[in-house]
């Protein structure tokens, strides 16, 4: 039979950036093809990581009906109250943040937490005095964003973004910055805005904003009555893959500050932690209940205890951000070897599990590269996706729109090497 779909099932289940991703993380290159896997979001299994949560695991087993309550009773659509309690208590007491379990919801991971956020403050506005509508949207301070973002609303464009300014270093490197007076002439001459978003780390680039950026963001936020969205997947207080020093978690009232688990080991259990005004902790909630009715347990009961302890940071911090660091060394140092003699930039790494890498010579676009090096077996992210909300980003992006793409380093080394030395060699052949 033929069926039609409606706007939201046709815009959500047509073609997208993050669906091609994941399809790739997931799908088995042809039978004789060696893979090099350089595209999706997957994290390392680091060895410390993976002891800490058998460690939980063991205990949870060793409770009486331990297990079985684990898998068998559902928690509350705002999470695990034991765990809930214990983070709330682990941020006012680390960092003098004043939040209760009111301040605190769980999703079934970070990606879901941003469905829900940007369709509550984007989209058709309908006023309560006289019933006249208005259309919002969801601002980004920096483009290149991450690429789930893209298709995240319901309603069409309602995504807008400032192109980032670019600053070149001799080494080979570039760093992106948010050109703050361009994002304040917007907030000034627009009445539209429902809320903004930044990643800290930024995926894909690898940029950490700094304490400064992030609390004049902040400023912003308060002046023009908006929330700012800070999705910390990679970084404070945990995974901690950061590398720069003036980064610190920050808090306040105008912030909806996102974590997750993924990316400290526990990618397939979908666990996203949102820190916010109780009345947006209490959205979703309300948001869970009717889209899941309940969270998933299992991550937050194995994160609970080293939360709790303080175990979870230390791990983080001699573990996690030095094994990252050390491999994002190493892809460089493969990337410059490989590369060598033809034009490419690499953004400063600072975060993240990602290498953000320029061809300014190549004379094709990384979606069509990138076409070409799956055929090859290797699998990367065309940067295309990343440049959402702008205006002609071929023209206002500094040219990187369709000449970047972003790379995971964290796989097995030898894969990663021989993934960049293949990619090296192919790229080559288009400029």
């Amino acid at each position: 039979m033929t069926y039609s779909f409606s706007d939201f099932g046709e815009k959500l289940t047509g073609h997208s950036g993050i669906l091609q991703l994941m399809d790739d993380l997931g799908r088995p290159l042809p039978e004789g093809l060696t893979p090099y896997r350089l595209g999706g979001g997957n994290p390392a299994q680091v060895p410390e990581v993976i002891a800490l949560y058998r460690s939980a695991m063991e205990n949870i087993m060793a409770e009486d009906k331990g297990f079985e309550n684990l898998i068998s009773l559902y928690d509350a659509p705002q999470g695990r109250v034991q765990f809930i309690e214990t983070f709330a208590k682990f941020l006012s007491s680390k960092y003098g943040w004043k939040v209760g379990p009111e301040n605190i919801a769980i999703t079934n991971g970070s990606q879901s937490a941003f469905f829900y956020l940007f369709n509550l403050f984007s989209g058709t506005f309908t006023s309560k005095v006289d019933g006249s509508k208005k259309i919002k949207k969801i601002l980004f301070p920096l483009v290149p964003e991450y690429i789930g973002y893209a298709d995240q609303c319901i309603e069409p464009d309602v995504l807008i973004s400032v192109p980032a300014k670019c600053e070149y270093f001799e080494d080979r490197t570039f760093k992106y910055h948010i050109d703050f007076d361009l994002l304040e002439t917007l907030l000034s001459s627009r009445d539209d805005i429902g809320a903004m978003c930044v990643s800290r780390p930024t995926n894909p680039s690898g940029n950490v904003l700094t304490n400064k950026e992030i609390k004049s963001l902040s400023g912003l936020a308060k002046k023009y009555n908006i929330p700012l969205f800070v999705d910390n997947a990679y970084g404070l207080p945990f995974p901690n893959i950061v590398f720069t020093e003036d980064a610190t978690p920050y808090w306040d009232e105008s912030i909806v500050f996102s974590m997750s688990l993924s990316k400290i080991g526990l990618p397939s259990l979908r666990t996203g932690i949102i820190v916010a005004e109780p009345k947006i902790a209490q959205a979703l909630a309300n948001l869970n209940a009717i889209a899941a009715l309940a969270t998933g347990s299992v991550g937050q009961a194995l994160a609970e205890k080293a939360i709790a302890s303080g175990e979870i940071l230390k791990v983080a911090e001699t573990a996690v951000k030095p094994f990252y660091e050390k491999r994002s060394r190493q892809a460089i140092e493969w990337i410059h070897e490989f590369f060598d003699g033809s034009d490419y930039w690499i953004h400063r790494s600072e975060g993240s599990i990602f290498l953000w890498l320029y061809l300014r010579d190549l004379k094709i676009s990384t979606k069509e590269l990138y076409e070409k090096l799956k055929e090859q077996g290797v699998i990367t992210v065309p940067g295309e996706h990343f440049f959402f909300g702008v205006d002609d980003p071929r023209e206002n992006c500094h040219g990187h729109y369709d000449k970047c793409l972003r790379l995971n380093y964290s796989g097995p080394q030898d894969e990663v090497r021989e993934g960049l030395k293949l990619l090296a060699k192919i790229y080559k052949e288009y400029v």
